[in-house]
């Protein structure tokens, strides 16, 4: 079974890849394993949130990862992380509604910026203490 990263009726029937060995040697080096991207994720963003940890108990692949995340307001959310980006797919750690069809975001600042007013407030504060530090450097 092959697995795609992008939407299979964007691709003509028959790609010709198959057979191409150069293309399926090829192939394994690009694709991300998603557990290692889900884990950069948590270490990009944690100081924001109350709480932010890949899933142990929804299964990793290489095209998927699951990511609990509970905001500074104490609400939490299930989010997947796949090559389209990041959704919230369950309003409770470890859970996954196939009813709920939230919006894909490309970045985890996109997705926690429109759930939680204060990480939107950390963060920003972050970023403002980051530039004063710089201009600080340079002024020296």
């Amino acid at each position: 079974r092959m697995e795609t990263d992008c939407n299979p009726m964007e691709l003509p029937n028959h790609t010709g890849f198959e057979e191409d060995s150069d293309y399926r040697d090829f192939e394994g080096t690009d694709v991300k394993d998603m557990r290692l991207e889900a884990e950069a994720v948590v270490n990009d963003v944690l100081f924001a949130v109350s709480n932010m940890f890949v899933s142990k108990t929804l299964p990793c692949a290489e095209d998927v990862a699951y990511i609990n995340v509970e905001t500074r307001e104490r609400n939490r959310y299930c989010l997947e992380l796949t090559e389209a980006g990041l959704r919230v797919v369950a309003y409770d750690f470890d859970q996954t509604d196939d009813g709920l069809q939230a919006p894909y975001h490309e970045t985890v600042y996109s997705l926690l910026d429109s759930l939680s007013p204060a990480y939107r407030e950390v963060f920003g504060n972050a970023l403002l203490q980051r530039l004063e530090a710089l201009k600080k450097e340079s002024q020296s």
